[in-house]
């Protein structure tokens, strides 16, 4: 936790820094709070002045669950979301093309529309958080578009926290996959995105999956999909999977059919390849719907998101129960009578 404006790190200040190197920076161009908590990572919360960090820390310290050997005591009562659970209907569009805030979605799964954001202002498009629905404390991974280097280091940190705290992890997955571009592979993306793969199947503490949107490439193996064997998998109509979406899919082949008759040296059929366009953009439209997905058994069912809060209550209880059940084997044979 860092305080805007007062809080700094760094491993030389401007004066050591001008004497060893001859680089001039200014203390919050070098190792302020702000920057610490865009742009390196290392501060988790940034808090505006002192009071709110010691009220941050207080959030914190609750999300912990660091004295696990004292039975914990739920309240049966809770608060219900601040906002209208219908309002779900709406947020998500149809078209996965068309973007949203996933804080939108959580504020009406969480109780009291209360969600401790873990690292919010590192990379806007994964989003990672603490929060409790009906009384159940668990974390959230969402989406807001592709996984960066930045959203996998993040989500990649929050699930370790996740699995030393014992809370279940739930998946609102909406991605179009890792993002791409010489950039980002000079960055590390594969790197990176390996690392949060790895996260995931390897935690230690139950995952449920809810596909609210599109989930495309190994965007949905980091989102815990249906390969990686989360506890449970449930899908919106909205839900859309496949390796990649249609027009991408298009694009590809007619570049392959363009290089293929350029090496030919015959020209480009612009009625075939329009037409060759069209069926593949309907053919993924077919078999990466919700329906389809579902036919296939490839979830667990498609549900009303208006139930969701509900679902989700029933499947952290269902899944923390079955962590704290122990199976003795039988051994011994049977004895006839």
């Amino acid at each position: 936790i860092m305080v805007k404006g007062k809080a700094r790190a760094y491993l030389a200040g401007p004066p050591l820094l001008k004497a060893a190197t001859g680089e001039i920076a200014e203390e919050e161009a070098l190792g302020g709070a702000e920057m610490h908590a865009r742009e390196s990572g290392l501060a988790e919360h940034l808090a505006e002045d002192d009071a709110h960090a010691i009220e941050m820390a207080r959030e914190v310290v609750k999300s912990l669950n660091w004295n696990d050997r004292v039975p914990q005591h739920h309240e049966k009562s809770f608060k219900e979301p601040r906002y209208d659970i219908d309002e779900l209907c709406g947020i998500v569009p149809a078209d996965y093309h068309k973007p949203y805030d996933c804080r939108e979605v959580i504020a009406r799964l969480v109780d009291d529309s209360d969600f401790v954001e873990f690292k919010s202002n590192y990379d806007p498009f994964t989003i990672c958080g603490y929060a409790e629905i009906e009384g159940q404390p668990c974390g959230l991974i969402g989406n807001n578009g592709p996984i960066t280097n930045k959203g996998a280091g993040k989500a990649t940190q929050f699930i370790q926290l996740c699995c030393q705290a014992g809370k279940p992890i739930i998946f609102l997955q909406n991605t179009t996959g890792f993002i791409v571009g010489a950039q980002h592979e000079q960055e590390g993306m594969i790197k990176n995105g390996a690392k949060l793969i790895q996260a995931v199947s390897n935690a230690t503490v139950p995952r449920i999956t809810l596909n609210i949107g599109g989930a495309f490439g190994a965007g949905n193996y980091a989102m815990s999909g249906r390969s990686f064997e989360p506890d449970f998998l449930f899908a919106w109509p909205t839900n859309t999977l496949s390796v990649m979406g249609g027009e991408q899919a298009a694009t590809v082949m007619s570049i392959v059919y363009e290089n293929k008759q350029k090496a030919k040296k015959e020209p480009v059929d612009e009625a075939l390849m329009e037409k060759q366009t069209e069926e593949i953009i309907d053919y993924y439209a077919a078999v990466s719907s919700a329906l389809y997905c579902t036919s296939r058994v490839w979830d667990e069912g498609i549900i009303d998101p208006r139930k969701s809060r509900r679902l989700l209550a029933e499947l952290l209880d269902i899944s923390m129960r079955g962590r704290q059940t122990r199976l003795d084997s039988n051994t011994f044979g049977i004895a006839r009578i």
